[in-house]
């Protein structure tokens, strides 16, 4: 089993910075990739940005040039810090840990971009 525990959330108004921390804790030998993922109210779940163990990074054509995702294995943590953020990103952030045959997500942290 793999715990998450996000955080770094909350109110940013429009052009604003944010930085979101996901500790991971268990059995994480199993783990390759982690992510960030986000969902808006009437929206489906969608990709942020993903990392993988050998810190290849994918993003999502809406976040690129703006957000930069890394982790620290030492510390077992992903982070993702958002740069230029838009009322458009607004929404839940989950932190996804993936290996072959697992997946975990943690329990989701707000994010507000409004004036």
């Amino acid at each position: 089993q793999v715990q998450l525990v996000e955080s770094g959330g909350g109110l940013v108004q429009p052009g604003g910075s944010l930085r979101l921390s996901c500790a991971a804790s268990g059995t994480l030998f199993r783990i390759n990739t982690m992510g960030w993922y986000r969902q808006a109210p009437g929206k489906q779940r969608e990709l942020v940005a993903t990392i993988t163990g050998s810190r290849g990074t994918n993003y999502a054509e809406s976040v690129k040039g703006r957000f930069t995702i890394s982790r620290d294995n030492a510390k077992n943590t992903v982070y993702l810090q958002m740069n230029s953020l838009k009322p458009e990103d607004t929404a839940v952030y989950y932190c996804n840990a993936w290996g072959i045959g697992h997946d975990y997500w943690g329990q989701g942290t707000q994010v507000t971009v409004s004036s």
